[in-house]
């Protein structure tokens, strides 16, 4: 069966198209993600198919329980992953994970993950380290029963990459924190895939929105002279935001505003499109004029810079400060829905 989601990013217009189709408005009574009910029998299906695909070794590796404290143990470094790596799957058991990776994200969220892959393997031959810079060192894990109606969640994470999903059955998709990152940001000229930018796009739209700014609007959106490093939000740190930094979406003109929602789309749009459109309408529910923008850092392209948005539904920090500004940490979380928290809550009112 064909789904939305493998057509690629949305439009603007198509996101509020397929939000206000999916019935997603200010009357939901816990959550956007109440929305995607297909998302989340789809899920369901292509985990089952990958744990069935698996040997018994392997299933006992892929499948952990559901209150295993590593379900909420996320990173974006190297290191040792629970689950099933893709290198030590065989061809049958790589299509089913990557099924399941179909049922969660777009065309375009796809390709960034395979982008990933590519970027890990190319920094491997930058640095002389093939064998720890390695694209085969991906994970894949799941927590509790997909085939069960209690919820269950999954990851798939690797150096500079990792998904979290919960799903609540009857609830809703949790899908955040998602970290996307890229060493090298931009692939050095000379190399086959010289020029390649993973994440290129968010950042010329946040280029974009902070160079259209000026005087007092400029000002109040430049919380530091220099980049902050790396990301605040990072593991474990998830909520360390409280406040809102940087200049309100309120004071900017209708075109900024539309940089806003740009920034927004790119972030959600890695997601299949009932999703991406779920997570747009929760922050407008939440209202866009509570949306701040923040910059730190230079102005300058190739300097190090820091750019967060941020509201109560939704936090995206991107920092590119490390290895002479061309090496990406960027996050995406919703603070109100982190590990589905709130739809984990939502379960057990309605199971008690």
């Amino acid at each position: 069966m064909a789904h939305d989601h493998r057509h690629g990013g949305v439009s603007r217009r198509a996101l509020l198209r397929t939000a206000a189709a999916a019935g997603v408005t200010a009357s939901l009574p816990h959550s956007a993600w109440a929305a995607v009910p297909q998302a989340a029998r789809d899920m369901a299906r292509a985990a089952g198919a990958w744990l069935a695909a698996l040997d018994p070794r392997q299933q006992r590796e892929a499948q952990l329980d559901w209150a295993s404290r590593l379900r909420e143990s996320w990173h974006y470094v190297p290191r040792g992953r629970p689950g099933v790596a893709l290198k030590a799957m065989n061809a049958t058991q790589t299509a089913a994970a990557w099924d399941l990776l179909g049922s969660l994200l777009s065309a375009r969220g796809l390709d960034q993950v395979r982008g990933q892959l590519a970027i890990e393997r190319i920094l491997g031959e930058l640095s002389g380290s093939p064998s720890f810079r390695d694209p085969g060192n991906y994970a894949l894990v799941i927590f509790g029963d997909p085939a069960g109606s209690a919820p269950w969640a999954w990851r798939f994470e690797g150096h500079h990459l990792s998904l979290s999903v919960l799903v609540a059955p009857g609830h809703g998709v949790a899908v955040t924190p998602a970290f996307f990152g890229a060493n090298p940001a931009q692939v050095p000229r000379g190399h086959a895939h010289g020029g390649f930018r993973l994440i290129g796009a968010e950042e010329d739209a946040a280029f974009s929105l902070i160079q259209s700014l000026d005087g007092g609007v400029r000002t109040q959106a430049v919380i530091a002279d220099r980049a902050l490093g790396d990301i605040v939000s990072g593991p474990g740190r998830e909520l360390d935001l409280k406040r809102f930094e940087g200049v309100p979406l309120a004071r900017l003109n209708e075109a900024q505003r539309g940089g806003i929602l740009r920034i927004l789309e790119l972030y959600a749009g890695t997601m299949r499109q009932e999703i991406a459109a779920a997570a747009l309408a929760k922050v407008r529910e939440a209202g866009l004029e509570t949306l701040h923008f923040a910059w730190a850092g230079s102005l300058a392209r190739g300097r190090p810079h820091y750019f967060r948005l941020h509201g109560p539904t939704a936090l995206i920090e991107y920092d590119n400060t490390q290895d002479g500004a061309n090496h990406v940490h960027s996050v995406w979380i919703d603070p109100q829905a982190l590990f589905g928290r709130d739809l984990l809550k939502a379960h057990y009112q309605g199971a008690h």
